[in-house]
């Protein structure tokens, strides 16, 4: 193949079309608005685990999701949206990943985060065909798995399991960072075989932009879920936080880790938390990574084989 044809088979980039084309019905039908935001942003998210592409001539970066955008616009009084929109992330390079990437984002004000779920639910349906669809605790998986409990568990036996486990040497692994390793290589994999797997109440340390609450048993957790569909992560939604207090000094604690990491501070963003001490709607909301669904409607190994040009042939 010479290097300046497309990566993806035409009957993929069909599917491509066809693919937008149920989703734009999916919510057409439900009522949800269809929004357009910019891909530039004044400040990119704080997330110590994402880092954003900067265009230091124009002091301004990449967005790595719509979503501070989109709060602004729910902020505003415009009821439930949705957006398809590219999406772009340092370091994301792989099999399931390219720098740039397609996501389908949508906020539903008035919606539980078990209401989001069976949306979810529905749309994997309606594009991937009918599979039950289960969810599951954080903590019952790991339990299942390793035979403990997540939450009375101590640093040192985690970082020491993942240490067993995958060679990682305990010394160099945080709580968090123990978990993430021993999750996404010993749980993930599992998850969506034969059904649509949707994995809720994460370690409160890990909440993101998510609100925390308790589960069943009364133990504090983050508000937010993964959808699994054979082995892949495929989606990510919150019970939206509304506080900007809290959203500000989860913003600093951020922005804090960053620097003893040796990582790039970038500004928070103060339109955000303008727009959260304005008011934003009770809501839950989910962000889905469209080039997977596709590898997986089209049973692809790789998102070459669904983009059109990947970076590393752009």
């Amino acid at each position: 193949m010479s290097d300046w044809q497309p990566s993806a088979a035409l009957t993929a980039l069909q599917a491509r079309a066809a693919l937008l084309k149920v989703v734009r019905g999916f919510f057409n039908q439900r009522g949800v608005m269809e929004v357009d935001t910019p891909l530039l942003a004044s400040a990119p998210v704080t997330d110590p685990a994402i880092e954003a592409y900067s265009l230091q001539q124009a002091e301004l970066y990449l967005q790595t999701s719509p979503e501070y955008a989109m709060k602004r616009l729910l902020a505003a009084g415009s009821g439930p949206i949705y957006q398809i929109c590219k999406a772009f992330r340092q370091g994301e390079s792989g099999r399931r990943h390219n720098p740039e990437f397609t996501m389908l984002e949508w906020y539903r004000p008035g919606f539980a985060l078990v209401d989001l779920m069976a949306e979810v639910g529905e749309l994997l349906c309606l594009v991937l065909g009918d599979r039950p669809v289960r969810s599951y605790g954080f903590a019952d998986l790991f339990a299942r798995e390793f035979g403990l409990d997540l939450f009375s568990a101590d640093s040192s036996e985690l970082c020491q399991l993942a240490e067993k486990r995958h060679g990682i040497p305990a010394s160099s692994l945080d709580r968090d960072e123990a978990i993430n390793l021993l999750f996404s290589h010993d749980i993930e994999p599992a998850l969506g075989r034969g059904e649509y797997s949707l994995v809720r109440d994460f370690p409160a340390s890990q909440a993101a932009l998510a609100r925390l609450g308790r589960d069943p048993q009364g133990r504090e957790v983050a508000l937010r879920f993964e959808a699994f569909v054979d082995g892949v992560e495929l989606a990510n939604g919150y019970d939206e936080l509304l506080d900007a207090d809290e959203q500000r000094a989860r913003f600093s604690a951020d922005l804090e880790q960053r620097r003893q990491r040796g990582q790039v501070t970038p500004p928070a963003d103060e339109n955000l938390l303008a727009a959260l001490a304005h008011g934003l709607p009770e809501c839950a909301g989910v962000a889905l990574g469209l080039d997977r669904l596709l590898m997986l409607q089209l049973g692809t190994s790789s998102m070459s084989e669904v983009l059109a040009f990947p970076i590393d042939r752009a």
